[in-house]
């Protein structure tokens, strides 16, 4: 079967948020490398990578709803790296708020996929509790 959570709006914003974070964590002083600059790279692609792994449990409706929320924790982590970031003045106000606020969209996608888990595996999901043979 075809991999359609890249179709996902919530797996195209968080990819292009981690790809953003990449760009802009790369002028980063040498210092925070193992700090800052790996912590936000890591958890911004946690998002996808978790977004990924859901598909793959979409049979379960717990399974799939528990790597969504872990998607949902890594992408909060995001912000507070954000967060450290601007406070240390490695990334501009602008910056800041351009990320924040593509942080934020995924944020309402993914509670959106949350509640409504059968919306993103309708074949599979016959009601909240019962899975299809």
């Amino acid at each position: 079967m075809p991999s359609h959570f890249r179709t996902w709006a919530a797996y195209r914003k968080a990819f292009i948020l981690s790809d953003r974070i990449d760009e802009v964590s790369a002028s980063f002083p040498s210092d925070e490398k193992f700090r800052l600059t790996d912590q936000i790279r890591r958890s911004s692609s946690s998002v996808c990578a978790n977004l990924g792994e859901s598909f793959g449990k979409r049979r379960y409706p717990k399974h799939f709803v528990s790597k969504i929320t872990d998607a949902a924790g890594e992408n909060y982590e995001t912000q507070v790296w954000l967060d450290k970031a601007l406070t240390r003045k490695y990334i501009s106000r602008k910056e800041y708020d351009g990320l924040n606020e593509l942080s934020n969209e995924v944020a309402r996608l993914l509670t959106y996929m949350e509640h409504n888990p059968s919306h993103y595996a309708n074949k599979i999901f016959k009601s909240k509790n019962e899975v299809k043979p």
